[in-house]
């Protein structure tokens, strides 16, 4: 009897939305790293405890980004064969002690690459497929608005640990807060990763997959058609039988031009901000400046989680494929024009709204797609290997902004180093959404596949 079965029989699976979203809102930290930018970019001459580069502050983001998505590659395969209680637990437990150790051991780039970086982002990779495994086996039904659900905490966690560490209770806790008497920023790290391990854990015991042969009632699957294609989630193909077809290609190609621009923008946002207001704007002081950069970060981070539910629930009705389309075109759209749009306080917001919206979508658009072509059951361990891509993009999105920015500190480009890697990624986003177009469902597999 597999875990959680009788369980399984009784359990009202809107309860396995609530435990999916817990568990999301701390994975979101992640997407909270621009709040720590500013400080641990500061100068030493300046005051700045830290002193790291532009490009040592992307990296430890990218080394988050890069193994949360390569650890979901054994996360998907160990969740299909101990459950998926186990492993989010233990993504719990590992986010949160890499949190707890950056809190300890982060003064150094060493120490926080390692730490937040390598194994905060392997915390993330374990428990991350998880809600998205069970959340399609339980809704069937409705694969885009759950996936789309199942992920939306990621993005609205991170408005929370932005507005926490930087604003609310009197300043923020990077402001106001010393823990064991470590600095600010390590401070945060610690109460985090307290916050994250408890969470995590609690959430995790609701992560249980429905009896074998189990559907929503009054729900049958859609009957696949002989000979056509039909994106229905109706043939079951391993991660092997999966790569061996152009749908999964295609799918990877997409996902590393959509997330790039979404990731660069997470890094840069409050940089850009910074850079592009007080150029922009007279008389504004750089923390005015840094207030308002912060305000866009987190409304990036509500329409993130947004864009999550509204792209997954779209696409059920629009398909797959013309969501996919429109999504990538509109977000190619506006980072063409984001350093010119950027320029305004209003302008920095409604951009950062529209670029996390769009961003949010991956999140729902793709898992969906991926179990409609190559099936529902193994969803679990076949979406690992296409979020490759966000590891991919996670490491050239801020990498791409990080090494303009360190440039122009030189070169004297001044806020003009922000237009480039805006561009590269605009039309990054476009070639996906040509690419959209060109994507087909597979045709029914064999019976050996299905």
């Amino acid at each position: 009897m597999s875990e959680g079965t009788i369980e399984a029989k009784v359990m009202n699976r809107w309860i396995i939305v609530m435990g999916a979203i817990m568990i999301q809102l701390c994975l979101g930290a992640i997407y909270a790293w621009s709040v720590f930018t500013k400080k641990i970019t500061l100068a030493l001459e300046d005051g700045g405890e830290y002193g790291f580069t532009a490009g040592q502050a992307a990296w430890v983001f990218s080394a988050g980004l890069a193994s949360f998505a390569f650890v979901m590659l054994f996360a998907g395969r160990w969740q299909a064969k101990s459950g998926p209680r186990k492993v989010a637990a233990t993504g719990g437990v590992v986010l949160g002690i890499g949190y707890i150790l950056g809190g300890f051991l982060g003064k150094t780039f060493a120490g926080q690459l390692i730490c937040i970086g390598l194994i905060g982002g392997a915390g993330i990779g374990l428990a991350y497929v998880v809600p998205i495994a069970v959340g399609v086996k339980w809704f069937p039904d409705k694969k885009g608005m759950i996936t789309g659900l199942a992920v939306a905490g990621f993005g609205f966690g991170a408005t929370i640990w932005v507005k926490l560490a930087g604003s609310w209770f009197g300043g923020g806790l990077l402001n106001t807060t010393s823990v064991f008497g470590l600095p600010g920023v390590q401070s945060v790290f610690v109460i985090y990763g307290a916050v994250f391990l408890v969470v995590v854990l609690l959430a995790s015991t609701v992560m249980i997959n429905p009896p074998a042969g189990w559907k929503p009632a009054g729900w049958n699957p859609p009957a696949p058609v002989e000979g056509k294609t039909a994106a229905t989630g109706s043939i079951n193909l391993s991660a092997g039988q999966m790569m061996a077809r152009p749908q999964y290609w295609g799918l990877l190609l997409m996902f590393i031009g959509s997330a790039l621009a979404g990731l660069m923008v997470i890094y840069c946002i409050r940089l850009f901000g910074i850079d592009s207001l007080q150029a922009n704007i007279e008389g504004m002081d750089a923390a005015k400046a840094g207030t308002i950069a912060g305000t866009a970060m987190a409304w990036y981070a509500i329409l993130n989680g947004l864009g999550r539910i509204i792209w997954g629930t779209a696409s059920d009705k629009l398909g797959r494929k013309l969501a996919l389309f429109l999504m990538c075109l509109i977000q190619g759209i506006m980072m063409l024009t984001f350093f010119k749009v950027g320029a305004s306080e209003i302008g920095l917001i409604v951009g950062a709204c529209v670029i996390g919206f769009n961003f949010g979508g991956n999140f729902a658009l793709f898992p969906a797609a991926t179990a409609d072509f190559f099936g529902n059951k193994n969803v679990g361990s076949n979406y690992p290997w296409v979020f490759l891509a966000y590891g991919v993009a996670g490491i050239a999105g801020p990498q791409i902004a990080g090494i303009f920015k360190d440039a122009a500190k030189t070169s004297g480009a001044g806020v003009n180093a922000w237009v480039t890697p805006f561009m590269i990624a605009g039309i990054a986003c476009l070639v996906a959404a040509v690419l959209g177009l060109l994507l087909k469902a597979p045709k029914n597999g064999s019976a050996s596949e299905s």
